[in-house]
């Protein structure tokens, strides 16, 4: 016996009051009558209000309780015996971007998705469905083993705006919840590559069309100060060589109007064409390309992404030599407040709890080489040891980065950089390395500030976002919120649809960042196609399937028992 929705069971409540009922007999109104004999069955009867006693009409209360019954196992869609086994159809959907583009005639492809599924479930005589869209990370849209019903209303819901992805994960996922020797169906716009593994008991299905795309691949926005500073990179994919790309600043802080611009663009046979924009006081910059097949990657919002300030402050116990070197580079870092304020960094002589500490102590020895830095550091990027004269002290404690013989220059403690370097007897401050070094210092404390690094990424990509311990986080999508856990830097699985996700600390908005539809992958539209790749493994029917719909016996069973309580209750 299975259920196919078990809330209709709650109808079994009606038992409590239809019992209750029966047990409560209320005051009945006097009868004043000639003679006693006119009485057939005399009965005394209770003039004081309501009260409960013993009922003696157990025949009718079975009845009306075998009623209930009956139409609670209706509403619960009860099977029995193979009844009981039906249908079960497992659908895959192709999450990718590429369903949302449109044919000739207007109609998406993730619209004849939906179309064929609907008719694949009648064919098959499905009486549970289960639906799945793939992607980076595959997710259920109806089920496991929902009403056909259900299953096609969550699939008319669902919008195909992921990125490229390999689909077999998900394939394989459907064939375990299919069951050995049943067939998986799947939905997408084109054949699978050369090479490609699909499982055997899947049956592919592609319903595209090659069409020409021009469409944005990328799309980034810097603010510094009052400028703005938009990067575009537009490819085609087919079509026209030259494009009006569509671009209109809305007024930010100070100014009293925006600005909207059509730039021209010549687009290149292979590869993409980089466009770069400057705005001053802008706020939202709105970039669109001419409608063509796949409008969603010809659309980007770029909010205002201003470099975040890092506040630092200089130890007062540093040496003159330090505190000089630290003080001109600090002069011209930009995004860089100086100042003993709440909260800053503090770069200090060791011994201390500085962020970056500089300075040696101990036996002093000289270095010119050679330098061994640990490669891909970030606090390294870009930094030429050439030509530098290095004065160090003893050893400071943490993870080496750079070292001379036995001896660490510069090494990293819980986010703490320690710089072993006696400033007067080295040349290190008076070469390029040193604003690059202290540069990479400040990036790295910038990275570390709650909040998104970055506020500008592609579907597809990771999402980096900074917390802090002791506080609680949530992420707010277009899905909905969902906690985070955690505490420093983190990356999280690229976010399944694209729009602006927001970070929220103990429920208040801490920062906003935007996932862009763009994927040069899914754009790409020339070889999408149609047609019929059927499972390579046969597929078992399964015997005593279902029809579609409820068992109709409950219903006969339910008038039955009413007619039976009509007959017993009309009885003298």
């Amino acid at each position: 016996m299975s259920f196919g929705f078990p809330w209709g069971l709650l109808a079994l409540a009606a038992w409590g009051p239809l019992a209750a009922a029966y047990f409560l007999r209320r005051r009945q109104k006097p009868v004043t009558v000639s003679a006693l004999f006119l009485w057939r069955t005399p009965r005394p009867r209770v003039e004081a209000g309501p009260r409960f006693e013993r009922f003696t009409r157990e025949a009718s209360l079975l009845l009306e309780a075998l009623a209930v019954l009956a139409a609670a196992l209706f509403l619960a869609d009860v099977r029995w015996g193979d009844e009981a086994r039906g249908r079960h159809v497992v659908l895959v959907v192709d999450g990718g971007l590429s369903l949302s583009a449109r044919g000739p005639d207007g109609v998406t492809v993730l619209e004849r998705v939906r179309r064929e599924a609907a008719t694949r479930l009648n064919t098959e005589g499905a009486t549970r469905v289960t639906v799945l869209a793939s992607g980076l990370s595959p997710q259920v849209l109806a089920g496991p083993e929902a009403e056909p019903s259900r299953a096609l209303a969550a699939l008319e819901s669902f919008q195909a705006l992921g990125a490229g992805h390999d689909v077999t994960p998900t394939l394989l996922w459907a064939q375990e919840l299919a069951g050995p020797g049943q067939r998986v169906h799947f939905f997408t716009d084109a054949m699978p590559e050369e090479g490609v593994a699909v499982p055997p008991s899947v049956r592919w299905t592609a319903l595209g069309a090659p069409r020409d795309n021009v469409a944005l691949v990328s799309a980034q926005r810097r603010d510094e100060g009052p400028l703005a500073t938009v990067t575009l990179r537009v490819a085609r994919f087919g079509g026209p060589e030259q494009v009006a790309l569509r671009v209109l600043a809305r007024p930010g802080a100070g100014a009293k109007e925006g600005s909207e611009r059509s730039e021209p663009v010549a687009l290149p046979a292979e590869g993409a064409a980089t466009v770069r924009l400057t705005f001053e006081n802008a706020g939202d910059v709105e970039v669109s390309l001419p409608p063509d097949a796949l409008p969603e990657d010809g659309q980007a919002r770029l909010v205002p992404s201003a470099v975040r300030p890092v506040r630092l402050a200089l130890a007062e116990a540093l040496e003159a030599p330090a505190r000089q070197a630290l003080e001109r580079f600090l002069a011209v870092a930009p995004g860089v407040e100086v100042g003993a304020a709440e909260g800053a960094l503090l770069w200090g002589p060791p011994g201390t709890e500085a962020r970056l500490t500089v300075g040696a102590s101990g036996t002093l020895r000289t270095f010119v080489g050679p330098f061994f830095s640990e490669k891909g550091h970030p606090l390294l990027d870009d930094v030429q040891l050439g030509g530098v004269r290095w004065t160090a002290g003893s050893n400071p404690p943490g993870r080496p980065l750079v070292t001379a013989e036995d001896t660490v220059l510069l090494s990293e403690e819980d986010g703490r950089v320690h710089l072993n370097l006696a400033l007067a007897r080295s040349n290190l401050q008076r070469t390029p390395a040193w604003p690059v070094l202290l540069g990479n210092v400040v990036r790295e404390a910038r990275r570390a500030q709650e909040g998104f690094p970055r506020h500008q990424l592609n579907v597809g990509e990771p999402l980096p976002v900074v917390t802090e311990a002791g506080a609680r986080y949530a992420l707010e999508g277009p899905l909905g919120p969902k906690p985070l856990f955690g505490a420093g830097a983190l990356t999280l699985p690229a976010p399944p649809v694209p729009g602006r996700y927001t970070l929220l600390r103990e429920g208040e908005p801490v920062d906003v960042a935007d996932v862009l539809p763009l994927d040069a992958r899914e754009s790409d539209l020339r070889g999408r196609g149609t047609g019929e790749r059927e499972a390579q493994a046969e597929a078992r029917d399964v015997d005593g399937a279902a029809p579609a719909g409820r068992a109709r016996w409950p219903l006969v069973v339910l008038l039955g028992a009413l007619l039976l309580d009509f007959y017993v209750t009309r009885r003298p």
